[in-house]
């Protein structure tokens, strides 16, 4: 059971290594702002159009920026998510060797 354990460990990290590998972004404004994020939710950039920048407001950057990451976020969960069943399913079904299955 204790390698059971070990093996589990491992996998987690190897799913961290991959989700630090993906990036996913957010988009405000068609575009004009784009936030990436790798899967584990960290934000890598933030872009702003420089021609918009020059036009918005104050109020009006933020909550497009607002926007903008938590749809990167939103992206982020979700690959997640993903990456996390598929390691619970390997996991619950190499559990099933431990009683006998």
């Amino acid at each position: 059971m204790f390698d059971k354990l070990l093996e589990a460990q491992q996998k987690a990290g190897e799913v961290k290594k991959r989700l630090d590998a993906i990036t996913v972004w957010g988009d405000a404004e068609g575009g004009k702002i784009r936030v990436t994020s790798n899967g584990n939710k960290v934000i890598q950039s933030i872009a702003i159009d420089e021609e918009f920048l020059k036009s918005a407001d104050k109020e009006e950057l933020e909550e497009l920026l607002q926007v903008a990451v938590n749809k990167a976020l939103t992206q982020a969960e979700n690959v997640s998510q993903t990456e996390m069943a598929a390691l619970s399913k390997e996991m619950l079904g190499g559990l099933g060797g431990m009683f006998g299955k």
